[in-house]
């Protein structure tokens, strides 16, 4: 049976997790459900929590739940995790990470897995994020899958962006050359009880303080913490309360749901398009002929995408297939 948007509005866990599972599988009930709860999104705080795989990011969004469930916040937890090549599920899964809240019925916590798609998130994550904001979650964190110095799609999603780093693995250099700078609204330096944590600290500070600020804009505070014991995590949530503010303001909200509308737009028109176009290439049964003529090299894939976004689809058919053509014209004769 599809799941409702009443069902959701109403806070119906086990009807969310049906409706986050359909719209991962993409089911169509599913989606039809989720336009009509689009116009009760955009309440939540979001929140993301992105750094290289082993900085600790798990257990730093444990303990930023602790403080919010302290302050009688409601919260979703939307955790990007590794695909099994197996399964083609998420490796880590929701029922082993986060103990320490899973029976908390304040918070819903929900693993994907990235199934291919770059940039630190899974291809459904915007939509989880809109369920969990309809169900009425106060703040929905983020968890990325580790990423690398390209994979900074969270900046899209979010409203307050933490990158985290640690002392001893090289995070300053790895910050210049990722430009992680222009992503990050708080710096998280965890495990700082680790030698050269004040170095890592100095040296993020001197890029912030190099960076050309405009005045009233928001400059990234870098913080250390270690998770593992929770020290620094309540300093943490005072700045992400100071950064909700900032983005709050009228100005600043606006832009923010104007770029993530434009994110969520472009996601479902690539999708959309993506598989509109190879529905029609099969349709004209032009896919495994262009596949074997790219396989011998006959035709390139860019001169194939320029036929697709052309839409040429019938000239290349006729092209492909002049013989049969004129027999048949022969024929009729």
């Amino acid at each position: 049976m599809a799941v409702t948007a009443r069902e959701i509005l109403s806070g119906d866990v086990r009807a969310a997790a049906q409706l986050m599972r359909d719209l991962d599988d993409e089911i169509p009930s599913a989606i039809r459900t989720l336009k009509s709860l689009y116009r009760n999104t955009g309440r939540a705080h979001i929140i993301g929590v992105t750094g290289a795989p082993g900085v600790g990011k798990s257990t730093l969004v444990t303990r930023i739940v602790s403080v919010l469930r302290e302050r009688g916040k409601t919260v979703g937890i939307v955790a990007i995790d590794p695909t099994s090549p197996y399964t083609g599920g998420a490796i880590l899964g929701d029922r082993i990470r986060m103990q320490e809240h899973a029976l908390d019925e304040c918070v819903f916590i929900r693993s994907l897995a990235t199934r291919g798609h770059l940039g630190g998130l899974s291809r459904s994550t915007i939509d989880i994020v809109n369920v969990m904001d309809a169900m009425g979650k106060d703040v929905i964190l983020i968890e990325t899958v580790g990423v690398g110095q390209d994979e900074v799609e969270i900046v899209k999603v979010a409203h307050t962006n933490l990158v985290v780093m640690v002392p001893g693995l090289g995070d300053d250099i790895q910050a210049i050359k990722a430009g992680i700078l222009e992503i990050a609204d708080i710096f998280v330096i965890n495990k700082s009880d680790r030698d050269g944590a004040d170095r890592t600290v100095r040296e993020i500070e001197t890029m912030i303080a190099m960076g050309d600020y405009a005045e009233g804009e928001w400059v990234p505070p870098v913080l250390s913490t270690v998770a593992s014991t929770g020290a620094g995590i309540p300093p943490l949530y005072e700045e992400v309360k100071r950064h909700r503010a900032h983005v709050s303001q009228d100005r600043n909200m606006e832009r923010y749901r104007r770029e993530k509308a434009r994110v969520e737009l472009l996601e479902i028109l690539k999708a959309r398009l993506i598989e509109k176009a190879v529905a029609d290439l099969e349709r004209h049964g032009l896919l495994d002929p262009l596949l074997s003529e790219m396989a011998g090299k006959r035709t390139d894939p860019y001169t194939i995408s320029e036929k697709v976004v052309d839409h040429r689809f019938e000239m290349h058919l006729l092209q492909g297939r002049p013989n049969r053509a004129r027999a048949r014209g022969r024929g009729r004769r």
